[in-house]
Order: C-alpha cells, then sequence, then structure tokens
C-alpha cells in the first residue's frame, strides 16, 4: 500500500504523523511511504531520518495525489480540502462534531474517514489516550505557569510554601486527561479535587490517587461549591465523537474568584465552558466577564518530538493493518477501528457526528453505526 505523511499546516502544530522508524517499519512489510519534505523538521527528525528509513520524499501534492492511506496528526484544514477524494483513506484526529466544514468536505469527496479519537477496543481509547495524557501534564504545567504574576495571574505559587496553603486546583472529567492532570498537579503539591460521574471511575480514582486527591461525585450542587474555592479549573470531560459537554455555565462564572483560571482541555470537541473558544500559544488567554479563560487547542502540539513519538506507538499497529489487510477489510474485521470510522461514500458513519449534524446524510445502515 502507498501510505503518505504530510507536513501539518494547522497553526501551531509541530508534530508529524509518523516518525522515522514507524516508516522503517512500514517500508519492511513491503509497503511504498511517502513523506513531504521537512513533514519532520519540527518534532525533530529530519529528512534524512525518513530517507534512511526507506522513505520516499516528495511534494505535498505527490503525498496526497499518490496516497491510498494518508496519516496525519490534526484534522486537514480548509487549504486542505481541494485534496480529498473518494478513493482515499484519511487516518487522523478529526473532532467531526466540532467541525461543520470538515465534515461537509468529506462528505462531498466521499472519503474515508477514520477518527483516532473514535477509536474504542473495549477498554479505552487507545489512540487518543497518549494524547490526553499529554494534555493532561500541559494542563498542570499551564495552571502553574498561569497563576504566576508575570502571565497576569495573582502571584500564586501552585504547591504553596511553608506556613502558605496550597493553590485548589478543580479537575471536572477523570478520564485520561483528568487523570494526568491531577497526577501532576499533586506532584507539584497542589491541593486537588477531581469530579467525575461514574460511580465505578470514582472507585478507580480513589485507589490511583490512594487518598491524596478529593475525587467527588459530579453533579450541579458540588460543581457549584467547588467552583467557588478553585484557583483553578480544568476542564476535561469526554464524550467520545460527540461535541463535548458543558459543565460550566456563563452564569456559574459569578461563582468564581475574580483571580480564577479556567483551563479548557476539551476545547478540540468544542469545549467544556460555555464561554469557551480556541486560543493559541501566541495569544493563550481570553476574558469573559473578568475571569481568565486558557483555551488552547491542541495542546501536545507545545511538545512535538515526545507527542509524535507517544503517537505512533498507538497508531502504528492499526496502520500496519490497514496496509497489510486494506481499509475495508481491517474495519470489517476489527470492531475496534469500526468505530474510528466517522464517514464513508458521503455519509456520516459515526452516530457522535450524525446526531451533531442531523441535516447531513448519515449511513444510517453501516456497521459502524450498527455497532453502537
Amino acid at each position: 500500500m502507498r501510505i503518505a505523511v504530510v507536513k501539518e499546516i494547522k497553526p501551531a502544530e509541530a508534530r508529524v504523523g509518523l516518525t522515522p522508524a514507524g516508516a522503517e517499519d512500514l517500508v519492511r512489510a513491503g509497503h511504498t511511504v511517502l513523506v513531504e519534505r521537512s513533514a519532520g523538521e519540527l518534532a525533530g527528525f529530519p529528512d534524512e531520518q525518513y530517507l534512511a528509513a526507506g522513505a520516499e520524499l516528495v511534494s505535498r501534492e505527490d503525498a496526497w495525489g499518490r496516497a491510498e492511506l494518508l496519516v496525519k496528526v490534526k484534522e486537514p484544514i480548509a487549504e486542505e480540502y481541494p485534496f480529498l477524494r473518494d478513493d482515499l483513506t484519511l487516518f487522523t484526529y478529526l473532532h467531526l462534531a466540532a467541525d461543520r466544514p470538515l465534515t461537509e468536505a468529506l462528505l462531498a469527496a466521499g472519503t474515508l474517514g477514520i477518527a483516532y479519537e473514535t477509536v474504542f477496543d473495549g477498554t479505552g481509547l487507545p489512540l487518543l489516550a497518549p494524547m490526553s495524557e499529554i494534555a493532561g501534564s500541559l494542563a498542570a504545567h499551564a495552571a502553574a505557569a498561569n497563576l504566576m504574576r508575570p502571565a497576569g495571574g495573582p502571584g500564586v505559587l501552585l504547591g504553596g510554601a511553608p506556613g502558605v496553603a496550597p493553590a485548589r486546583v478543580l479537575v471536572i472529567g477523570g478520564g485520561a486527561v483528568g487523570t494526568q492532570a491531577a497526577q501532576l498537579a499533586l506532584g507539584m503539591q497542589a491541593e486537588v479535587t477531581v469530579l467525575e460521574m461514574s460511580p465505578t471511575r470514582i472507585r478507580q480514582l480513589d485507589a490511583l490517587l490512594d487518598g491524596r486527591a478529593r475525587v467527588l461525585m459530579s453533579d450541579v450542587a458540588t460543581v457549584e461549591a467547588e467552583l467557588a474555592q478553585a484557583d483553578v479549573v480544568i476542564g476535561a470531560v469526554l464524550v467520545p465523537g460527540r461535541a463535548a459537554p458543558k459543565v460550566v455555565s456563563r452564569a456559574q462564572l459569578a461563582l468564581l474568584k475574580p483571580t480564577a483560571l479556567l483551563i479548557d482541555v476539551a476545547i478540540d470537541q468544542g469545549g467544556a465552558f460555555e464561554t469557551s473558544r480556541p486560543t493559541t500559544y501566541a495569544d493563550p488567554i481570553f476574558e469573559v466577564d473578568g475571569i481568565r479563560h486558557y483555551c488552547v487547542a491542541n495542546m501536545p502540539g507545545a511538545v512535538p518530538q515526545t507527542a509524535t513519538r507517544a503517537l505512533t506507538n498507538a497508531t502504528l499497529p492499526y496502520i500496519r493493518r490497514i496496509a497489510q489487510q486494506g481499509a475495508e477489510a481491517a474495519v470489517a474485521a476489527d470492531a475496534a477501528l469500526a468505530l474510528g470510522v466517522n464517514t464513508r461514500s458521503g455519509g456520516i458513519v459515526h452516530q457522535g457526528v450524525a446526531e451533531a449534524f442531523a441535516d447531513l446524510p448519515a449511513a444510517v445502515g453501516d456497521r459502524s453505526l450498527a455497532l453502537r
């Protein structure tokens, strides 16, 4: 199979879809790997490493045009839409429930779109988990940095000091993002509360965090009580394939301290706070009703070398399977991969995306929908 990797052109994105080691693995298996020139440079993987791995360096047009399977990190943006076509399999993060223009472009092109974030193997989200873990870590780092006075914060040290109370960090959502954010914040000696809706997950978090954090059932009364005490609120909720639920309304901002900081890690899925809008590392913070919001989309893009290695570790077995069997056969044989299919032959396949855009064509008889 011809597998192509292109340079990411979304602003502030420095990751690449495949490491040279991953490319070598696929070449040794008999596949052709096409890599757009300089695709990996910002992630610490120069062209020479891909050449040594047996990949072919090509232009962006050749990579898209010759690919049977195109491997990316981030969803295509508008200038890439013309490259989409009906004999292409696109394997990347898509986040379609928060992106109508891309959804429409994939449908118009008839592209088979497989989203990393909705591949589900019965125990979790194996292709989303590594980036979620990195994003959770970065959220805790962002909290520490943006509580400091030079960053416009109140001048609070996350972990406090002898005789001085630490900052209070409220994490809403106890999945991969929330767990990692809580663990790192605890490591920096913050006072941490995690809100979670699943009784099973609450018990798991109690054991995992070993009593160092408060883990509470999330309901409106508890959310509001905890908001009033928090110095930092980290939105870490996720419903795979669907827009993120709004766990903090604009009216609830009035409950917060004037110096509080909101960090919305769910912004790629539309945001967990009603007042969120995407920002970048170049200009990460804005205020609504006097409350600072940190809503950097694509947070793992700040650590592209670590993130690219972690992503390839997770995606390579699936890429290998698609390349060996062909996309449709691989999807038919693997229920986890089938759940990753979001678009096919001009129709929406994933239930969450179909619900987000009820007026767009849905492949209601498709196996992926039937699996839900």
